[in-house]
């Protein structure tokens, strides 16, 4: 069984190419279905989607990697040679160690994070529920999670870590004196905007409101905080309220335009305007940056704070690695036994057919009153006989090549002195 996965991520690929292989996780399933029907004998697949890094990976029985990877390239709509350019694939072991890596927060921006490994869990569910996860995938994806558990509780990975909401929480101190004369707007009501929100009312801001799509989300996360709710649809009438705005929405398209924040600038008289966009595909059109008094970060942006803390941490990498490694040697040592198991199913066949027919054999004999011993001998020695007979063939064998061979796989399964 083959095992290989693709991708691209926050080092390889720009944020606007990272965009264009989004997927939402209800996309998840139909995307993997079409992956699959794409592919010969469709193989095992499971898709990791988020803001930093699209991933498959799939088992087969041959490798597929450049199938896969035209096919994902046509489901965004780029050439093969762009996406490829930006790519990165593996096989066998460098794959599970990916695997492994990622659930660790090894390979993610903010190193040692936790939120990508309850991602991974999210997309291992989708790909269940999709129909498209085997036994080698499923072991796959359980033993990266007993590795990232390991990876936390015996190493010092995620101490003093600076998340994403904390970077922009930085960014926004380096601008405003005073936190507490600041109006926030939230834009989204998913986990990384509860995140922002937790980490900017600690700053005790002068208010907090939350705009999303669905009222009822926004209320309870505004509740938490003390802050008003509003309609997405209201966004534009309200920009010029707020100081800092920090967006993260499932939206395939922009929702604040370049017009929309001009207007904001002009009703507040160009005071200057804090803008986080967390999105992938982005939630602020690019061109917003561009603007006088207009500080707009994204994704891609943070990474520079977010590195500032790495290298406290840095001294734990060699232990988690050590980890990954051996989980990786248990997970391939396993795959191997996988591609016994049709011979010992053969094997075991073979010998429940012997034994049957012996048994068989010994009971028509006991039936017609044989000597009770004299068939347990016959028994015994029919079995033996019959475990015994390839070998003993191999060994009269004319083929003087054929004879050494057989010769020392005797002397290797049967007459071994240590058992």
């Amino acid at each position: 069984m083959a095992v290989w996965a693709l991708g691209i991520n926050h080092t390889t690929a720009p944020l606007d190419l990272r965009g264009r292989f989004a997927f939402a996780i209800d996309q998840v399933e139909p995307t993997l279905r079409a992956l699959r029907d794409s592919l010969s004998r469709q193989p095992e697949a499971a898709l990791i989607s988020t803001c930093n890094r699209t991933e498959i990976y799939c088992a087969g029985e041959k490798p597929q990697l450049e199938h896969t990877l035209d096919w994902l390239a046509q489901s965004g709509g780029v050439s093969s040679s762009l996406l490829r350019a930006h790519a990165y694939t593996m096989e066998d072991s460098l794959a599970a160690r990916h695997a492994f890596r990622v659930a660790s927060g090894l390979d993610s921006m903010v190193l040692g994070e936790p939120q990508i490994l309850g991602q991974i869990k999210d997309a291992v569910r989708a790909a269940e529920a999709a129909g498209a996860l085997g036994t080698t995938l499923s072991q796959l994806f359980q033993r990266s999670f007993a590795v990232a558990k390991e990876v936390r509780t015996s190493t010092e990975i995620g101490a003093h870590s600076i998340s994403m909401a904390a970077a922009a929480v930085r960014l926004a101190g380096q601008l405003f004196e005073d936190m507490g004369q600041v109006k926030i707007l939230f834009v989204g009501a998913g986990e990384m905007i509860e995140l922002c929100a937790t980490h900017f009312a600690a700053k005790n801001p002068k208010s907090l409101a939350i705009a999303n799509r669905t009222l009822e989300r926004g209320e309870k996360l505004a509740s938490r905080f003390g802050g008003e709710v509003m309609r997405l649809g209201d966004l534009p009438d309200r920009l010029h309220e707020f100081d800092a705005v920090v967006s993260c929405t499932a939206s395939t398209l922009p929702i604040i335009g370049l017009g929309a924040v001009e207007r904001a600038l002009k009703r507040r008289k160009h005071r200057p305007m804090f803008m986080v966009d967390l999105a992938v595909p982005r939630d602020i059109e690019i061109e917003v940056k561009a603007l006088e008094d207009i500080y707009l970060y994204t994704v891609d942006d943070l990474a520079g704070v977010v590195q500032t803390a790495q290298a406290s941490r840095q001294a734990a990498v060699a232990q988690a690695e050590a980890i990954v490694d051996a989980g990786v040697q248990s997970f391939m040592h396993w795959v191997d036994q996988r591609g016994s198991v049709p011979l010992i199913q053969q094997l075991n066949a073979q010998a429940d057919e012997w034994r049957a027919a012996e048994i068989g054999r010994a009971r028509k004999l006991l039936a017609k009153g044989e000597d009770v011993e004299a068939v347990l001998e016959a028994l015994s020695k029919g079995l033996t006989q019959k475990m015994l007979h390839g070998a003993m063939a191999e060994l009269r064998a004319g083929d003087t090549e054929a004879r050494e061979r057989a010769s020392s796989a005797i002397q290797h399964f049967f007459l071994r002195k240590e058992r």
